[in-house]
């Protein structure tokens, strides 16, 4: 019980790095456009990878001892990856904080999917009333055909839709392989990606004060520590206990972009938020369901 309290404390302090992430976003971006921020985020953000490869005990200089099987997917998790950021810090221009963190929240709805077309698992009625209910949430909050509606609306939902992807295909690697090594191919690989998407799609803007290095380097590591935060904290409970947390991620977003921007978009996120919090909730449900009967097997 204390190891799960303690889990669940770090799994809090990483959703809160995220969204900590998302206001350096927002204050960066009236000065450098999307692609630059995901390539100084992606660049920076390896050095949390090889500080946790160091703490793993498995930082070396012999290339040798990186090689794993399927390091193509592995080197493709991180690409994909960089795609969502990109995404998602274009939706974080456009959009108010705690509308981005509402739609990414879709993210467990996409994980079903994917693992029953990747890996034909067989959900019940349940799991695909969740998918549904999702589904129809994040409409309500985006609008389609409505006057409202804008198609920056859609970016948090294909950022999900990616990181699911990357999250989902986990499951293909061998359990031997560490969570350090995994980690350092998706950071390489991602900041290799976003500096081919930086490179192709725009110009590069001067850094245009010591203040802005700062908070590029604070967003940086807000992020990539926020992951290491997550892995730990994953690895130390069970993803059902930890999995409903997520939610709070949506609270500090209201908090913070009301606190800092002064955005309180409530009329627009209920009552669809409402809808992809049960989602999400019924099927954590159905997985501590799914587990019992194992443990009981």
């Amino acid at each position: 019980m204390k190891s799960n309290i303690f889990a669940i404390s770090i799994c809090l302090i990483a959703y809160f790095c995220f969204d900590l992430m998302a206001v350096h976003v927002r204050f960066l971006s009236q000065r450098y456009n999307p692609q630059e921020l995901s390539l100084y985020r992606n660049l920076f953000g390896v050095i949390p990878a090889i500080l946790y490869l160091a703490y793993e005990r498995q930082l070396t200089f012999r290339l040798r001892d990186y090689r794993i099987d399927k390091w193509r997917l592995a080197v493709g998790r991180g690409l994909l990856v960089a795609i969502a950021q990109l995404l998602l810090y274009t939706a974080l221009m456009q959009l108010e904080l705690a509308t981005v963190s509402a739609l990414g929240q879709t993210i467990a709805t996409f994980v079903v999917l994917l693992a029953i077309i990747l890996y034909s698992e067989k959900i019940g009625v349940w799991r695909w009333s969740a998918v549904i209910i999702g589904f129809v949430g994040a409409l309500m909050i985006i609008r389609p055909g409505s006057d409202v509606f804008t198609w920056q609306a859609l970016l948090p939902v294909g950022a999900a839709f990616c990181y699911a992807a990357s999250t989902v295909t986990l499951r293909s690697f061998d359990n031997s392989i560490s969570s350090a090594i995994l980690y350092f191919y998706s950071a390489f690989s991602a900041a290799f990606g976003a500096l081919i998407l930086a490179i192709g799609t725009t110009k590069f803007s001067p850094i245009q004060s010591y203040l802005d290095v700062i908070i590029i380097l604070s967003m940086s590591f807000c992020g990539g520590f926020g992951v290491l935060f997550l892995m730990y904290a994953f690895r130390n409970a069970p993803s059902s206990v930890l999995a409903p947390f997520s939610y709070f991620g949506i609270l500090n977003a209201l908090l913070l972009g009301y606190l800092f921007f002064g955005e309180l978009p409530i009329q627009k996120l209920f009552p669809g938020v409402i809808l992809i919090i049960a989602s999400g909730l019924v099927i954590v449900w159905r997985e501590r369901q799914a587990e019992r009967l194992l443990r009981s097997d």
